[in-house]
């Protein structure tokens, strides 16, 4: 295999994430090969990769395609797989595991079908340099994907490892905390970049917030973490790796001295959800940009420049009550009338019922998905009126 060939790259993303990752990949300037419920497909090389991993706020994992060839029993499974060159890519030494979809006659347990793919590898490594690298469950190392299909299967390198959307700076994630590649998506989809003030009342352990802050910085995600299944390869160019990540953190710091900041306003009634919140906005090296407050989001202050609301109340199926939050709901459209006009609202929710008691008519209904719940991000525009002072002590 010659990494410096193009191949095909298959990233994946959250289900409903698909628009907003097509839309970062093409702002990156990359050309979509193909495009599904659940990801997006490009060519591209290991510097391609690299890159992707940095820069990406919406995907899950970036998957670089190894080999693809018809494959009818397990046996032609090992084959296959035995006659790639390993020695290549796998370090002797390394740790490799394998996860696998298969839907095919042929098997009906997906461990043996990576049993296989596993034991592959390891015999190869052994005929070749003499020693068979370590191999398990744990994503420490390189991890390999197989999508075994009827009677065709794809291979493919697993270069983030872990998913992207594990930033690393959440330490405390307090209650049903929003994943970090939702809140990005979400927060893409109100067109926030920055140029504009956001207020994020019931901001929780703060991931949207935070995400707010990584975008109006220009911080690349990738940035916060160390760790990268490509960084196990015999042939990632580790020169190239540290350029990249120090271009990127230039960028954000040139950007940093050359633009006003917009204020980035998170409020929350719960004292422990501030802390979590301000705790993980300093991990992720933001916290300067956020202004946090304990307050009930009704009190929250709100900027004089308008800009864009964003809220995240319950749902009602993981958290609270279905009648106190009908309250809170109807609270949230006096809100929005009372306090933010001029202003852009938005309210994410896994509950349209819920929604209705918000009173106000909704210009935009943006569908996504928080895990298994089907959700609606909705916008609001308010006119401009006056807006009263928060009460004091507020």
């Amino acid at each position: 295999m010659d990494l410096e060939k193009r191949h095909i790259i298959q990233i994946s993303c959250g289900l409903g994430l698909t628009p907003w990752l097509e839309q970062e990949l093409t702002d990156l300037g990359y050309a979509l090969r193909l495009t599904h419920d659940t990801g997006v497909e490009i060519e591209g090389g290991l510097n391609d990769v690299m890159r992707l991993n940095l820069h990406l706020r919406t995907a899950n994992n970036v998957m670089l395609l190894i080999k693809s060839f018809p494959c009818r029993s397990p046996q032609q499974l090992y084959e296959e797989v035995y006659n790639f060159g390993w020695e290549q890519i796998v370090d002797k030494n390394g740790y490799i595991s394998v996860v696998s979809r298969v839907d095919t006659p042929s098997i009906n347990n997906t461990m043996f079908a990576n049993l296989k793919v596993k034991d592959a590898i390891v015999d190869r490594l052994l005929e070749k340099t003499g020693t068979r690298p370590d191999s398990g469950k744990e994503r420490i190392g390189l991890l390999f994907h197989l999508y075994w299909k009827q009677d065709k299967a794809w291979l493919y390198l697993n270069t983030s490892g872990q998913k992207l959307s594990d930033r690393g700076y959440r330490k405390m994630p307090h209650s049903a905390p929003m994943r970090e590649s939702l809140a990005a998506a979400v927060l893409l989809a109100t067109k926030y970049d920055g140029s504009v003030p956001l207020v994020n009342p019931m901001c929780g352990s703060g991931t949207l917030a935070i995400e707010a802050a990584l975008i109006a910085t220009h911080k690349a995600p990738g940035l916060l973490r160390s760790r990268y299944a490509f960084l196990e390869m015999k042939e990632y160019d580790a020169a190239l790796w540290k350029s990249m990540r120090t271009e990127a953190l230039n960028d954000s710091r040139r950007y940093a001295k050359t633009h006003k900041p917009r204020p980035i306003v998170a409020t929350d009634r719960d004292p422990k959800a501030i802390q979590a919140a301000r705790k993980n906005a300093q991990t992720a090296g933001v916290e300067s940009w956020i202004e946090f407050h304990v307050c009930d989001f009704a009190d929250t202050a709100i900027p004089e420049e308008p800009g864009i609301i964003l809220m995240n109340p319950e749902y009602g199926q993981r958290l609270g009550q279905i009648r106190a939050l009908e309250e809170t709901y109807g609270r949230i459209g006096d809100f929005f009338k009372q306090r933010c006009g001029g202003w852009k609202g938005s309210i994410f929710t896994g509950n349209l019922d819920l929604a209705k008691k918000v009173g106000l008519r909704t210009k935009r209904r943006i569908p996504f998905f928080n895990a298994d719940i089907e959700c609606r991000l909705l916008e609001y525009e308010m006119y401009a009126g006056s807006r009263k002072a928060p009460p004091a002590g507020g």
